[in-house]
């Protein structure tokens, strides 16, 4: 996939990028499901329930196929392989024990090939050049020299036996470098993406904690460090954190670093500076989306050191873990279901193809430069340990859109929504909260003010308030006024009927859904849900820095009359200084 350039974004005035169709997932049950590089998952190996055209014949013969079993099954195609030529196409069979492949033939229409004179069972790859298949495609490989070709273009294969059609495969205008599983939601997915099921921990407790009231949490966190931490990011320009890091490895803990290659805006000066300070301290870092890459950002924002997890909607850097500007949630998790997902998802994006060492990256990348927040602001939220019944930990492209979904769709009471921005008045998730104000439930929506998105959420503020007005809805919505308190809305978070809170790197986009590696945490119960919606509401009044006894008649005699005038306080960014360009909302 290709990435689009900050300095592009910010001159077509930072629109949101279009994304893809709305995809369900289901309630969560388990833990995550094992990945493998052809795109398909031990939980995914159902029969096709889409794009199949099963004729009536061969429904009635099924039980007396050419080998006295069920069929094989077409669970993944990969038509449009980035090699030239497009070598190393490829199909995945899902075939019982026993099954004879030279009983079946496959035809696109112009063509008709009988499949290799094998006895095979389980998953099984066809190709005709194993060479030429990706490194990481999960066997076994059958050769098939007369395979038929996979149009990129799109096409309808037909998979048949002696008694007729066993199942029909079409698909369109096949992306490159992505593979399509029809057997679950028919989307196209870039080689190697995971597969991952919402995983469930709990009960216990977390610590809860606000930026930029708290950025020592974090900080605390790892440096308690005795034998591990997995840090992964989208930008990293934070100076604390990487002393921390750097402290603990001396200490003999073994730290692994990922972040993104091309963030929107750039890589930065004072990010190379500090990977390379954290490289030179024998720190393992890789870059997340070279070529090969399966997501178009790693957008992810956590940490796991040792037996406890950091989840965050801020940055490693200083205007979010640092406190110098953001509103941020975050959540220190110690629920070892919540951190071994977390684990597995770091090991399986720091070991991708497109994750490569920085050092590797360094010389070709271009830098940008920029400087950083140094701004102060109260500490007015204290962090907290809170009981939860519950915690799950959901990520993107997987899974995290449609179990957010999920839960906006039983919301019975209220709905607190904080944002950066929302993709549009027909974004998904937004559908939903529209849905919950229609049967009732209250819904509030606060969005940043920032200049970069201030006049799209104006814009986005006016459609539903004259929706909510049209229809009589209990829905408010209305843009941040920090009054120093913090510059800018970073949050991405919701609270749900007071007891379900959802915070992360989520962005409400389908860009966040559909392209990106996004990981949230979703906790129950009802301490989490009073904390995070306390935050909620402090920040939904607005407010003033609390400031000396003797300068309070010369705020007021400022305030007061701003105030009459229906203006708002707000603190831009000065020219120069570090800021975080979303671009389609990614920051």
């Amino acid at each position: 996939m290709s990435r689009i350039s900050g300095a592009l974004l910010v001159a077509v005035g930072l629109t949101a990028i279009a994304g893809l169709s709305c995809v369900a997932a289901t309630t969560p049950t388990g833990g995550a499901v094992a990945i493998d590089e052809a795109g398909v998952s031990a939980a995914d190996r159902t029969s096709l329930s889409v794009d199949r055209t099963t004729s009536q014949a061969a429904n009635e013969t099924t039980a007396s196929s050419p080998n006295g079993t069920s069929p094989p099954e077409l669970t993944a195609a990969y038509p449009n392989p980035t090699a030239y030529g497009d070598e190393g196409e490829y199909l995945v069979l899902e075939a019982p024990n026993g099954t004879e492949l030279g009983a079946y033939r496959l035809d696109d229409g112009h063509r008709e090939a009988r499949l290799p004179d094998r006895t095979v069972g389980g998953r099984i790859v066809l190709t005709a050049n194993r060479s030429a298949v990706p490194d990481g495609v999960r066997g076994p490989i059958v050769e098939w020299s007369e395979m038929v070709p996979l149009s990129n273009a799109g096409e309808s294969l037909t998979l048949s036996d002696g008694n007729g059609t066993v199942e029909t495969l079409e698909y369109e205008d096949a992306p490159e470098g992505e593979v399509l599983r029809p057997d679950t939601d028919r989307r196209w997915r870039a080689l190697g993406a995971t597969s991952f099921e919402p995983v469930v921990g709990g009960p216990g407790s977390v610590r809860a904690f606000a930026l930029p009231d708290s950025p020592s949490v974090p900080l605390a966190v790892i440096e308690s460090a005795e034998r591990r931490v997995l840090l992964a990011g989208y930008t990293f320009t934070s100076e604390r954190v990487a002393e921390r890091l750097i402290a603990v490895r001396e200490r003999g803990v073994a730290v692994e670093v990922i972040v993104d290659g091309a963030p929107v805006g750039g890589l930065t000066e004072r990010s190379a500076a500090v990977l390379d300070r954290l490289t030179a301290a024998n720190v393992s870092v890789r870059v997340v989306g070279g070529d090969g890459g399966r997501y178009e950002f790693q957008h992810a924002k956590y940490a796991v050191v040792d037996d406890r997890a950091i989840v965050l909607t801020e940055n490693w850097k200083p205007a979010g873990v640092g406190g110098a500007s953001s509103r941020g949630w975050g959540v220190v998790v110690d629920s070892p279901a919540i951190v071994d997902g977390l684990s597995r998802t770091f090991r399986a994006d720091s070991g991708s193809r497109g994750a490569v060492p920085w050092e590797a990256f360094r010389g070709d990348v271009s830098l940008e430069s920029a400087a950083p927040s140094r701004r102060q602001y109260p500490a007015r939220i204290e962090s907290q340990s809170v009981a939860v019944e519950r915690a799950e930990l959901v990520v993107a492209p997987d899974n995290a859109a449609g179990r957010v979904q999920g839960l906006l769709a039983n919301a019975s009471d209220s709905v607190r929504i904080v944002q950066v921005s929302i993709g549009g008045r027909d974004d998904r998730l937004l559908r939903e909260a529209i849905a919950a104000a229609e049967r009732g439930v209250e819904v509030r929506i606060l969005l940043s003010g920032a200049w970069y998105v201030e006049e799209e959420n104006r814009r986005l503020v006016d459609q539903l308030r004259t929706l909510s007005a049209r229809e009589d809805l209990p829905l408010s919505v209305r843009l941040a006024e920090p009054g120093g308190r913090y510059e800018k809305i970073h949050a991405k978070g919701v609270v749900i009927d007071g007891e379900t809170v959802v915070l992360g790197s989520l962005n409400w986009n389908d860009n966040a859904y559909d392209d990106n590696r996004e990981v949230a945490v979703v906790l129950h119960g009802t301490e989490a849900g009073a904390y995070f919606r306390k935050v909620f509401e402090r920040d939904w009044r607005g407010g003033i820095t609390l400031v000396p006894a003797g300068t309070v008649l010369t705020l007021v005699a400022v305030v007061l009359p701003v105030a009459r005038l229906g203006r708002r306080v707000e603190f831009a960014s000065q020219p120069g200084t570090e800021r975080e360009v979303p671009g389609a909302r990614i920051d």
